[in-house]
């Protein structure tokens, strides 16, 4: 049986789950982002017991068809932009559809009906949080960061972290104090 959890965005979260899944007597075949696959059909008391312990830790059973496809979108755009060593694709729309085999008129107007931005916004927010999180580690120059986000230039780059952030990339990286998100509160 597969389930979807709701801010479920990297490997702790992933560890969490496991243990809490473990904890309640269920047996994860597969956990990954937002998706957990059981071995065997869980009872109604198991679910419920393990949605309240989820939420306690800031988790969140999806049970509705639409929800969890904005989840898979949420996730599948947080594991371009924070997980793969890949550059980013250029064509966002066409992998979005391609990897959860949906139109993307559909997607689209799904999540911003949903989540109230588009999936572009959403996207770019993610990766001016990646760009804040490069800045921060100073192991890449402005042109090798614009390069592995997928900006045409430095100067694109630089001109949609302003409209952003308020800042630019240089002065963002001066800051003392670096104000970064958590992926799950973008």
């Amino acid at each position: 049986m597969k389930l979807y959890i709701k801010n479920m965005v990297c490997s702790r979260c992933k560890m969490v789950v496991k243990s809490e899944l473990e904890k309640n007597g269920l047996h994860p075949v597969v956990v990954d982002l937002g998706e957990i696959e059981l071995e065997g059909e869980p009872t109604r008391e198991q679910l419920h017991l393990l949605g309240a312990s989820l939420k306690h830790l800031g988790f969140e059973l999806i049970d509705d068809k639409k929800s969890r496809i904005i989840e898979k979108i949420k996730n599948e755009i947080i594991k371009l932009v924070h997980h793969s060593g890949d550059s980013i694709p250029v064509n966002l729309s066409d992998h979005l559809a391609a990897s959860l085999h949906y139109d993307y008129g559909y997607l689209s107007n799904l999540f911003s009906e949903v989540e109230g931005i588009t999936i572009e916004k959403y996207h770019i927010a993610q990766k001016i949080e990646k760009v804040k999180e490069l800045l921060v580690y100073d192991e890449l120059n402005l042109s090798e960061i614009a390069a592995q986000m997928g900006y045409s230039s430095v100067a694109y780059l630089s001109a949609q972290f302003k409209k952003v952030t308020g800042l630019t990339p240089t002065f963002y990286k001066s800051l003392k104090e670096h104000k970064r998100k958590n992926i799950e509160d973008l």
